[in-house]
C-alpha cells in the first residue's frame, strides 16, 4: 500500500509552502531520512525527508504552492523500492544520443528546461547534492554563448563594433521563491515602521587583545573559536536589559515588553539572508553562544534549518563588516522594533587622550521602530553598546 508524503507544520503562522526543486524522480529508491524535496517558506528552504526506506512511486505537487498537509508524493516502502516493473526488467540499451531522462542525477524542471532548449541535459555540469543537474545549472548553460562545432569551419569573425557601442546583453533569471518572500518582507518592513538609524563607533582593540590572549585556549577547550559574535550578543543582551523599549513589539494598540532575550542573528544561506534565534541568550555563556552560530551556520548552508528556529526572535544583529560594508542602515525584522548592525573593522586615526592614534575601528549602526523608540533609548542603547565593547570586562562583571 503506498505512503502519502505530506507537508508538514515548518512553523508558527506558516500554513503554504512553496514546492522547490525535487531531488528524486519517480521509480527512485529512498533511503529513511533521504531528502525527497525542497520546502520554501519566508523564513528558509528546508529539505523534507523519507519517512521510509523503499520507493518514490509518484509525485503529486511537482512545483508550485501547497498547503501544510497536502500529499506532495506516494512512496512505497521495503523491497518494492529494488524491483522493476515488467516494462523496466529488460530495458534496451540506450543509443549514445540517449535524452537526459534516462540520467537520475537531472532533476525533472531541468530535463524540461534543457528539453525546451533543445540541449543535452546529461553533458551539463551540476551543482546539485552529488553532482546532479539542476534547473539553476542549465539556465546558466543557455544564458552562456554556444561553443562552435569541431567539425565546422570557423565562421568569419564580424566586423568590431564601433568604439563605445560593444555588444549589449540582458539575462532574465526568475526570482528564488526564497527571495521573492525575502524581498516582500523587506518591503513590508519598509512601509509597516517608522524606522530611523542612529550610528556610532567602537574600538575593537580590547576585543582583539582578549581574542589574541585567550583565543587559543578557548579553542582548546571548547573545540571553537572565539569570535566577535558573542562579545557583542553580551552586549546587547546587556543593553536590553537596560533599555526595554528595544525588546518589545507592538500588538494593535498595546506595547509588549518581552522579559526574555532571544536573539535573532542574521546568517547568509545562498539564496539569501535568514536569521535563525538565539534562545534564552542571556542564559547562556560565551561558549554555549559560539557553538550556537556555528551550528547554525553550518546547518543554514546545508538547508537543515528548522522552521521553529527561525521563529520569534525579541531583537536582531546583523554583522555586514564580513562581507566588507563599512557603513550600513539595517532594515528592522518585525515585529522586532531594534537591529543591530556590525561593520568591517578598519585602523584610521582617532583622537585618544589627546592624541592622534590608529585604532581598530568598527562603524555601528542601531535601526529602531520611532513608534516606540524614541531617539533617546536608541542612543543610550548604542553608546551602551560601545562601551560594553570598548571595555569588555564590563560585560563580565555586568556593570
Amino acid at each position: 500500500m503506498a505512503l502519502e508524503l505530506k507537508i508538514p507544520a515548518v512553523g508558527e503562522s506558516i500554513t503554504e509552502v512553496e514546492i522547490g526543486q525535487w531531488l528524486k524522480k519517480e521509480g527512485d529508491a529512498v533511503g529513511v531520512d533521504e531528502p525527497l524535496v525542497e520546502l520554501v517558506t519566508d523564513k528558509a528552504t528546508l529539505e523534507l525527508p523519507s519517512p521510509v526506506a523503499g520507493r518514490l512511486v509518484k509525485i503529486l505537487i511537482p512545483s508550485g504552492q501547497a498547503k501544510v498537509g497536502d500529499v506532495v508524493a506516494l512512496l512505497e516502502e521495503g523491497a518494492a523500492a529494488t524491483a522493476s516493473t515488467p516494462a523496466q526488467a529488460t530495458p534496451a540499451p540506450a543509443p549514445a544520443t540517449a535524452s537526459a531522462a534516462s540520467d537520475s542525477k537531472v532533476m525533472p524542471a531541468a530535463e524540461r528546461l534543457a528539453a525546451q532548449a533543445g540541449l543535452p541535459a546529461s553533458g551539463i555540469p551540476g551543482s546539485g547534492p552529488g553532482g546532479r543537474v539542476l534547473k539553476e545549472d542549465v539556465q546558466r548553460a543557455v544564458a552562456a554563448p554556444a561553443a562552435p562545432a569541431a567539425q565546422q569551419p570557423a565562421a568569419p569573425k564580424p566586423p568590431s563594433p564601433p568604439a563605445g557601442k560593444g555588444e549589449r546583453r540582458d539575462e532574465v533569471v526568475p526570482m528564488t521563491p526564497l527571495r521573492r518572500r525575502i524581498a516582500e518582507r523587506l518591503l513590508a518592513a519598509k512601509q509597516n515602521t517608522a524606522m530611523l538609524t542612529t550610528f556610532n563607533e567602537a574600538d575593537m582593540g580590547m576585543v582583539m587583545e582578549l581574542r589574541k590572549e585567550y583565543g587559543e585556549a578557548f579553542q582548546k577547550k571548547y573545540g571553537l573559536k572565539l569570535g566577535f559574535m558573542s562579545f557583542f550578543v553580551k552586549a546587547v543582551v546587556q543593553a536590553l536589559q537596560e533599555i526595554p523599549q528595544l525588546n518589545a513589539e507592538i500588538r494593535g494598540t498595546d506595547i509588549v515588553y518581552h522579559h526574555y532575550y532571544d536573539i535573532g542573528i542574521a546568517v547568509g544561506g545562498g539564496e539569501g539572508l535568514v536569521v535563525p534565534v538565539i534562545r534564552d541568550a542571556d542564559r547562556l555563556s560565551m561558549a554555549q553562544i559560539e557553538a550556537v552560530i556555528a551550528d547554525f551556520g553550518t546547518r543554514v548552508r546545508e538547508k537543515k534549518i528548522k522552521p521553529e528556529e527561525l521563529m520569534g526572535g525579541t531583537f536582531t544583529i546583523t554583522n555586514g563588516g564580513i562581507y566588507g560594508s563599512l557603513n550600513s542602515t539595517p532594515i528592522l525584522n518585525p515585529p522586532q522594533v531594534g537591529i543591530l548592525g556590525m561593520h568591517a573593522i578598519v585602523e584610521r586615526p582617532v583622537a585618544k587622550n589627546g592624541a592622534v592614534v590608529i585604532r581598530p575601528m568598527m562603524n555601528l549602526a542601531l535601526s529602531y521602530d520611532h513608534r516606540i523608540v524614541d531617539g533617546r533609548e536608541a542612543v543610550t542603547f548604542l553608546k551602551r553598546i560601545k562601551e560594553l565593547i570598548e571595555n569588555p570586562v564590563r560585560l563580565a562583571l555586568e556593570i
